[in-house]
C-alpha cells in the first residue's frame, strides 16, 4: 500500500553567488515499509525566480519514518538536470493538514561541479491521494 502526492513549492536557493526565490512543482509516491517506515520517488521542476535561470529538472528518492498518525521525516537524494547537471542530498518532514491535505518543510544541498554548492530551504503545501 502507499500513497500518491502532488505538491506546490517555494523557497529560497544560496551559492555561487545566487541568492534568491524560488518556486515549483512535484509528482511522487511513497511506499509503506510498514507501520513506521516508507520510501519514495518524486520527479519534480523548480525555477530559480532571476532573469535568465531556466526551470530545473530533479528526480529523485526520499527514506523515511512515520511521525504518528499524520507526520513523515525522511532523507532524500536525487540528480537535477537541466542548466545544471549534479547530485542532491537532503531532508525534510511532511505533516498531514485533514484527510489529503498536507504542508512541508525541506532542506536541500545540491553539489555542483566547477562551482560552490547551492543550498535550497523550502515550504509546500500538497494534496495526497
Amino acid at each position: 500500500q502507499g500513497e500518491g502526492r502532488v505538491e506546490v513549492r517555494g523557497g529560497y536557493v544560496t551559492g555561487s553567488g545566487l541568492d534568491d526565490a524560488t518556486l515549483g512543482a512535484a509528482a511522487g509516491y511513497d511506499f509503506d515499509l510498514g507501520s513506521t517506515a516508507f520510501a519514495g520517488a518524486e520527479i519534480a521542476g523548480d525555477k530559480v525566480l532571476v532573469d535568465g535561470a531556466d526551470v530545473q529538472f530533479s528526480s529523485g528518492a526520499r527514506l523515511g519514518a512515520k511521525v504518528g498518525a499524520a507526520g513523515k521525516a525522511y532523507v532524500n537524494g536525487g540528480y537535477t538536470f537541466g542548466q545544471i547537471d549534479d547530485p542532491y542530498v537532503g531532508a525534510g518532514y511532511q505533516h498531514k493538514l485533514g484527510q489529503n491535505i498536507y504542508a512541508k518543510a525541506e532542506y536541500r544541498h545540491q553539489f555542483i561541479e566547477n562551482f560552490d554548492d547551492f543550498d535550497t530551504f523550502a515550504v509546500g503545501v500538497g494534496f495526497a491521494f
